[in-house]
């Protein structure tokens, strides 16, 4: 009678799961049952295994049982923002899947499955906010890769099988522990991304605005050159509860 009750979310039932069916944009079927206060894993749910898309973000969960290999059809699964310490290694048998995020959990580099790198399909994954200290370097197999998000974590680099992955079009690595601010612009800069817009050609504009155009782009560069005193930059290496930054970099990663 004295112990204290756990923790308890709510109960999903069979008829709240099929309410809770949407039709994506492209005409899939969505189970969102993201914000729901949902601590363990529905077991109705596999009655429901034929949707496109699942959205378990926003919750308490601990783990993911086995039995999500029953999502075949499955190509996006959002667990973000839950309190996932392991994925289990059925997660591999996914192989439509084609979007995943699993950021802002609890998860350790030695608990990432290595069956991760058989998700051939995969264009999105989403790792930040987690407690990872390496990168595995398997995911180099993720061939058609073209968005990683590794923010916020505890990595020192990042191996050149993912780095240089041939579709990679984003590599989100900000808030690392990499040895020297040279390392994360490295990092950054091994993807060939576009760095300016340009909405008009030069030879279009009239010499009064290219000057103009010019001396800002001058002042933006002088800028960038600008080295902050060691001194005065603060060291947050034991911050464990994500900031205003790192909730802005999560949300960042968010598939609209």
């Amino acid at each position: 009678k004295g112990k204290a009750k756990g923790q308890k979310g709510k109960k999903i039932t069979l008829k709240i799961a099929k309410n809770s069916i949407r039709i994506s944009f492209d005409g899939g079927r969505r189970l969102d049952l993201s914000r729901m206060g949902i601590t363990t894993f529905p077991k109705c749910i596999l009655k429901l295994a034929d949707v496109d898309e699942l959205d378990l973000s926003r919750n308490m969960l601990k783990k993911i049982p086995s039995s999500i290999q029953k999502f075949q059809k499955l190509r996006w699964l959002d667990l973000h923002s839950n309190q996932l310490e392991e994925l289990p290694e059925a997660i591999g048998t996914l192989q439509n899947l084609f979007y995943l995020n699993i950021s802002n959990n609890k998860l350790t580099t030695k608990n990432l499955p290595e069956e991760l790198n058989l998700l051939k399909n995969l264009h999105i994954l989403n790792l930040g906010l987690n407690c990872l200290d390496s990168i595995p370097t398997s995911l180099g197999a993720l061939k058609q890769l073209t968005e990683i998000g590794l923010f916020d974590n505890a990595l020192t680099t990042i191996p050149n099988s993912v780095k240089k992955l041939p579709k990679l079009k984003k590599l989100n690595a900000k808030g690392n522990l990499f040895p020297d601010s040279t390392e994360q612009e490295k990092h950054a800069n091994s993807i060939k991304r576009i760095e300016t817009l340009h909405l008009v050609q030069e030879k279009d504009l009239c010499s009064s605005c290219l000057k103009m155009c010019q001396d800002e782009r001058d002042k933006l560069n002088n800028l960038k050159n600008v080295t902050p005193s060691p001194s005065k930059k603060p060291n947050f290496s034991s911050l464990i509860t994500p900031n205003s930054t790192a909730k802005d970099n999560q949300e960042e990663w968010r598939l609209r």
